[in-house]
């Protein structure tokens, strides 16, 4: 019986599905069907989607555009979780199952500005131009 090879990378269909899932939230989202005072005056983005392996568990991250208390935004979005769950059904309605979302805070951006700051720091800038000097 051959084994198939165990990886942690998502499958394309993973990302498929994560893709349309995002989609079909951003959709619900935008037409205001979300009936909570922090959502509604919220700007909202999602930036991925990932999918369990059984595509039973959809897990967003999102970003609250110019708001301080990003939990309090992540926690309402939790609690409205099963209505939009329930909305998702016309655009994914070529699905088996329609998956769990759960929603999560996006930190990749806080990341990349860490990594801004720290390519732009004195001590990093005067490497990179010895190293430039050198090749020349």
């Amino acid at each position: 019986m051959a084994t198939r090879p165990t990886s942690s990378a998502p499958s394309q269909r993973m990302l498929r599905v994560g893709e349309q899932v995002r989609s079909a939230i951003t959709q619900v989202l935008q037409r205001g069907e979300v009936r909570d005072d922090l959502i509604e005056r919220t700007v909202i983005s999602i930036s991925e989607v990932r999918m369990s392996p059984d595509l039973k568990i959809a897990t967003a991250f999102v970003t609250p555009l110019g708001v301080s208390d990003h939990a309090a935004v992540i926690e309402a979005l939790n609690r409205h979780a099963k209505y939009i769950r329930g909305r998702l059904g016309p655009q994914l309605r070529q699905m088996k199952y329609m998956p769990e979302v759960r929603f999560r805070d996006d930190t990749s951006f806080d990341n990349y500005k860490k990594i801004d700051a720290l390519l732009r720091s004195p001590e990093v800038s005067r490497d990179l131009e010895d190293d430039n000097d050198q090749d020349q």
